[in-house]
């Protein structure tokens, strides 16, 4: 005799795929890696803008600065988006419409292009070293892939300590603008800055905002939202400063 297998529902699985801040499903699930509890990344985020501990348990998750112990759930989101229908598309939809709304008019500036796997370009189209024959007669084999991404203008300065070792080697960007996927991660902007500036590999750059230090996996969209606007920054492009020091390590 076949036995049948007991259907399970959503709500079964709704302590695991819900967030304990705001009680829905978790958007974005990020992990504290401290304790393993996971929330939706702006619920988290805008809690540690005014506590170090975590909402659920209780126990400090850094002294100063616990946005650096965020690890995004990538296969949790993928779960979820897989458990209840219609997630997905309702999410990506209102984020479209969020940056409709807050991304500047381009006024006139030409329109650039966000390369494969996110790396931006400059303002210009120099990014890659082809030259300028390279971007006539594009089809669509050559189309982007974060082409249809939401998209943020930033603006890279050289911020110098005084008396840093080896920083008068590193020279400012030739074009300081560059507009790129808002999904890009401060991790790809070291990258890019690593190569323009083609700096050995004894080096190591942070990148700041507002005089903070991003870590590696925030993306461009993350500052924006929580310290860029967050701090009543409403001039574009973002500002972004790298500081160029040598890695002892």
């Amino acid at each position: 005799m076949a036995s049948t297998g007991r259907k399970h529902l959503v709500r079964d699985f709704n302590h695991f795929i819900t967030c304990y801040l705001c009680r829905g499903y978790l958007i974005k699930p990020t992990t504290v890696t401290e304790c393993l509890h996971t929330f939706c990344k702006s619920c988290i985020v805008q809690h540690f803008e005014e506590s170090n501990d975590c909402p659920k348990c209780g126990i400090q998750v850094h002294e100063t600065n616990p946005l650096e112990m965020l690890r995004l759930d990538n296969t949790l989101e993928e779960i979820i988006f897989k458990l209840v229908p219609g997630l997905r598309e309702k999410e990506e939809q209102q984020e479209v419409e969020f940056w409709k709304k807050n991304q500047p008019r381009e006024n006139g500036q030409e329109n650039v292009r966000c390369q494969r796997l996110g790396l931006p370009a400059d303002v210009g189209g120099d990014y890659g070293g082809g030259g300028g024959g390279d971007d006539d007669g594009d089809d669509g084999g050559d189309e982007d892939y974060h082409r249809s991404d939401p998209q943020i203008a930033i603006c890279l300065d050289c911020l110098r300590n005084t008396g840093q070792s080896g920083e008068n080697t590193v020279t400012d960007l030739m074009k300081r603008f560059i507009r790129c996927s808002s999904r890009v991660t401060v991790g790809t902007i070291k990258k890019f800055l690593s190569l323009k500036l083609k700096l050995p590999s004894s080096y190591e750059l942070d990148v700041l905002c507002n005089g903070e230090i991003m870590g590696r996996d925030h993306t461009l969209e993350f500052i924006y939202m929580t310290r860029w606007r967050l701090h009543g920054e409403n001039t574009y492009p973002m500002v972004l400063e790298y500081r160029p020091r040598i890695d002892f390590g």
